[in-house]
């Protein structure tokens, strides 16, 4: 007679996921494989994510790979390696798309506030000074802003508010005459010619003006017509409404002369 081997057939009738152990003549005992639980007869593969989010961190995603086997993901909003997850300030890298002239605040996950610091206007994500900086700022007036300086004339960086028709960059550079108004010691009353005080007129405010005079002390004709704003009849707005902390401004394309 030979001793009968009950897991010879059918893996003794145990689970396909477990091992069967003869333990004597005729008489087995089956055992879960690794990663698996049950009494043997039925396996099921562990979830490790049941238990303690699977040792994931808390801000992680715990997502079963196999048997007793899984991988963490940092959830969004959060960097690491799944097992370690910090959170993600949005301020932390360009200020949160906020404007450099903005304050950035973090509020939930994947959202900030911008908004403008002190003595500037916006939505946070763009956001303007007064218009004596802002002349700066933009190529097509940066000019402007030169001969300002260079004439000592800072009145627009006060609290106006003030309307400007500033001529194109370009356009102060190429006319002759500037040099000859710097010479003769009269720029200072051409820029002058530009400015209004008093007063932050919008282009739709120009449209129903025919005279407003300007720090210079001589008055400046408006005339709209056609969908086109023309200063003294020559000089044509063709960028507007840049609204600053104290005013606004206005770019044309020719100087105006007093």
């Amino acid at each position: 007679c030979s001793a009968i081997d009950p897991c010879e057939i059918s893996n003794g009738g145990c689970s396909a996921k477990a091992e069967c152990r003869r333990t004597t003549p005729g008489n087995r005992v089956c055992i879960c494989n690794a990663g698996y639980t049950g009494d043997g007869i039925v396996c099921i593969g562990i979830n490790p994510c049941l238990e303690n989010n699977g040792g994931c961190d808390r801000n992680a995603e715990c997502t079963q790979t196999g048997p007793n086997q899984a991988v963490c993901n940092c959830l969004k909003g959060y960097s690491g390696d799944g097992r370690r997850c910090t959170y993600i300030s949005l301020c932390s890298q360009n200020n949160g798309g906020c404007s450099e002239f903005a304050i950035c605040n973090d509020t939930e996950l994947t959202e900030r506030i911008c908004t403008c610091k002190d003595n500037y206007i916006g939505d946070g994500f763009k956001c303007r000074g007064n218009i004596f900086q802002e002349l700066l700022r933009d190529s097509n007036t940066s000019r402007f802003y030169f001969h300002l300086e260079a004439s000592s004339i800072r009145d627009v960086a006060g609290p106006g508010p003030f309307t400007l028709f500033v001529p194109r960059t370009d356009i102060l550079n190429s006319d002759p005459r500037v040099k000859n108004w710097i010479a003769r010691g009269v720029m200072a009353q051409v820029l002058r010619y530009h400015m209004v005080g008093c007063a932050s007129l919008m282009y739709n405010d120009l449209t129903t003006i025919i005279n407003i005079t300007s720090l210079h002390g001589d008055p400046i004709h408006i005339s709209y017509s056609q969908n086109s704003l023309v200063l003294n009849n020559k000089a044509e707005v063709i960028h507007s409404d840049a609204v600053g902390t104290n005013g606004v401004i206005h770019v044309i394309n020719q100087i105006l002369v007093p």
